[in-house]
């Protein structure tokens, strides 16, 4: 397979002055100002935000990362970070733009929320389109499936990926509270610092953060060629692959006696390479400002009413050799209102509830010589419920949402652009879900998730005619497409005794109307036409996780396991769909004694030789990987020094998720080693 690369220099630009005050009064905090007479915050109890009607996991398939682990597994990209989960893959657009993928399920059928709010960008439209968040101001990150992702929408078909930084506080806290931490990493060249401080006074809360993050081109084990002015021709680095980002926020919430408001503004700013192209960088900007709060009203029916409303303006603007290009740009808001009542009890058992309205809108735009997809509007309604019935060891949901989707194209302003299609579409959405999970022992829980979800296509799915450089193609779309349609089932089994835990889950997604972009045997401007259509589809596989104590005494030993496989079929065409990651097994050995962690594991992907006409194949490959941590306590705060080394043995791979394998063929390897060494402070 022959397999290229590109190579870019390092961006720079100057910090930002938010995140070099949150920096300085970080470490005056640290220094001088935390005693033992403030009062840290109060350990709450994990709820599962998803989740609104329990506080574990037992009725959603829900993956969390938070605390070591989110330090553990963070990188500069949301899909890079979640891509060691079982079912959770990645778009790996280069290392600057990827987006999850949850089992075999990509682009919008994956929402992708800030604190459970709408994250209007231009992720989903393209693959090197990079999500506008960063891990190192991230508190938690939730992956959820099942009846509690009805209130997300139609774009949830495949999972929500919630993105939690408690940049409005939702806890009342009194003193000061923070953290800050600065990493580096050799296989890129990596410089990254985050701060965060929380201070509570009297009934309010205030919240700072600020973080840098600054990279070069990315280390592999060959040589690769580049044609970038200023660069080497030939160089053991991925052309192109530089980054350079920064953002930050403020934010403060009232408590009163039953409830809190709320509000925030952030920003975040990014330059990157999109390594498909040896001179193409992208310049992004995304500003956001929230308001959320919650009453718990005196009264014998409700429980609690939330309400949350953010607006965004989003725009990019791609670069080609320092010449402004295509500028996309994405503008709106998402308000929404829910309310639990109170459990209702009755004969059999008991019952909870949330019921909820959301509205959403957006404008998006594209202007320039890649304007793929037209000037749109899109406006979103919907009503939505979710029931849980609870009766002994036995627990059942119960989903519902209903949406009005008007999809409105109004072509280019540029009268010279005259090749997109004009006029409007309305859909009606309804989708169902239900889940049930049994305690049947102790030690077992049996747990099983049935839904129809029903998508209405996106703007560009419909309107878009244009030249797709990502794609290396024309990419056209299909006015007549009606609403994609899936029925998805899946069954767990769950075990625990004491340390040693295992979970099997099984699941299978058919869709009666996929919409893919498929090829054709026609060109359009000598570019490959590919169409939006509607086809028969049909997702199943596997995911597997377990731990075992192996040794117990002073310290403790444990052996980790997780194992996933997909297997995606478009039944109209008989052939396989593209970018499924294979089958992928993964084993590591975790000791802990003391302040002291360490991990030592691999992850193995098969060969991925399951792919349509006009796809590549990938080699199997293996990648060892190494983690390391001290937690150190000086007077009031907490040091956690850790170290990571991936891809121990510089092995050489592709990522068969990723359509640069295909469609630039050698242009973005996986990363070669790299050691990260770095520390987290919290107080």
């Amino acid at each position: 397979m022959s397999l290229i690369s590109s190579q870019k220099g390092g961006f720079r630009t100057p910090c930002t002055s938010v995140f070099s005050i949150a920096s300085a009064a970080l470490m005056l905090v640290s220094h001088s100002l935390f005693a033992p007479t403030a009062m840290a915050q109060a350990i709450q109890e994990l709820v599962i935000t998803g989740n609104p009607l329990s506080k574990s996991q037992a009725n959603s398939a829900v993956s969390s990362l938070s605390g070591l682990s989110l330090l553990e597994q963070g990188q500069g990209t949301l899909g890079e970070t979640l891509n060691q989960l079982p079912g959770v893959s990645s778009t790996y657009f280069g290392p600057n733009a990827s987006r999850p993928i949850i089992r075999g399920l990509d682009g919008d059928r994956i929402r992708i929320l800030n604190n459970s709010g709408a994250s209007m960008d231009a992720s989903s439209l393209s693959y090197d389109h990079a999500v506008p968040m960063d891990v190192l101001t991230t508190e938690r990150i939730e992956v959820l499936r099942g009846p509690s992702a009805l209130q997300y929408g139609g774009s949830a078909i495949g999972g929500v990926v919630n993105v939690i930084d408690n940049r409005i506080p939702r806890q009342r806290m009194q003193g000061i509270a923070g953290k800050a931490q600065s990493q580096w990493a050799s296989g890129h060249r990596e410089r990254s610092n985050g701060a965060m401080l929380e201070v509570g006074q009297g009934a309010w809360v205030f919240h700072a953060d600020a973080f840098d993050r600054r990279t070069g081109d990315v280390s592999v084990p060959q040589n690769l060629p580049c044609s970038k002015p200023g660069s080497p021709e030939l160089a053991s680095r991925i052309c192109n692959s530089a980054s350079d980002a920064q953002g930050g926020a403020v934010g403060a919430s009232l408590f009163f006696d039953r409830g809190y408001v709320g509000m925030s503004v952030n920003s975040y700013q990014s330059n990157y390479g999109t390594v498909a192209e040896d001179e193409v960088t992208i310049g992004m900007k995304s500003n956001r400002a929230s308001i959320e709060g919650e009453l718990r009203p005196s009264s014998k029916l409700v429980k609690s009413l939330n309400f949350q409303a953010s607006q965004t303006d989003y725009k990019h603007t791609e670069f080609d050799a320092g010449e402004a290009g295509t500028l996309f740009a994405n503008k709106g808001h998402d308000v929404r209102v829910q309310l639990r009542h109170k459990p209702l009890k009755t004969v059999v058992g008991t019952w909870e509830g949330v019921w909820g309205w959301q509205s959403e809108q957006g404008k998006f735009a594209a202007d320039g010589a890649e304007a793929f997809a037209p000037f749109s509007n899109t406006h979103t309604k919907a009503l939505f419920l979710i029931e849980e019935y609870s009766a002994g060891q036995t627990r059942f949901n119960i989903g519902f949402r209903r949406e009005n989707v008007t999809v409105e194209s109004l072509g280019n302003p540029d009268p010279n652009v005259d090749r997109f299609e004009l006029g409007a579409r309305k859909f009606s959405p309804k989708s169902f879900a239900t889940s049930a999970s049994w305690q049947v022992r102790p030690q077992w829980r049996l747990s099983a998730n049935a839904s129809h979800v029903q998508r209405a296509p996106k703007d560009y799915e419909l309107f878009a005619n244009g030249p797709h450089i990502a794609t290396a193609a024309w990419e056209r779309g299909d006015s007549t497409l009606g609403l994609e349609k899936a029925n998805s089932f899946d069954v767990s089994a769950d075990w625990q005794q004491g340390p040693h835990q295992f979970k099997l889950t099984a699941f299978q997604s058919k869709f009666s109307n996929f919409i893919g972009l498929l090829g054709t045997s026609e060109f359009e401007e000598d570019l490959p036409l590919q169409v939006y259509q509607g086809v028969r589809a049909n997702f199943s596989g596997l995911e597997a996780s377990s731990q075992w104590r192996l040794l117990q005494s002073s310290s403790t030993l444990d052996l980790a396991l997780k194992a996933d496989a997909v297997r995606a079929n478009n039944l109209t065409t008989g052939e396989p769909l593209p970018r499924i990651s294979p089958v992928r097994m993964g084993a590591s050995l975790v000791h802990a004694t003391g302040p002291w962690t360490a991990r030592l594991g691999f992850d193995w992907h098969a060969s991925q030789d399951r792919v349509p006409t006009g796809s590549l194949a990938t080699a199997s490959y293996t990648l060892w990987h190494g983690f390391v941590s001290y937690q150190q306590k000086l007077s009031g705060t907490t040091l956690n020094w850790f170290g990571k080394l991936n891809n121990m043995s510089n092995q050489w791979a592709y990522s068969a998720t990723s359509i640069l394998t295909s469609t630039a063929p050698g242009k973005s390897p996986l990363p070669g080693r790299s050691l990260k060494l770095g520390v987290m402070a919290t107080f």
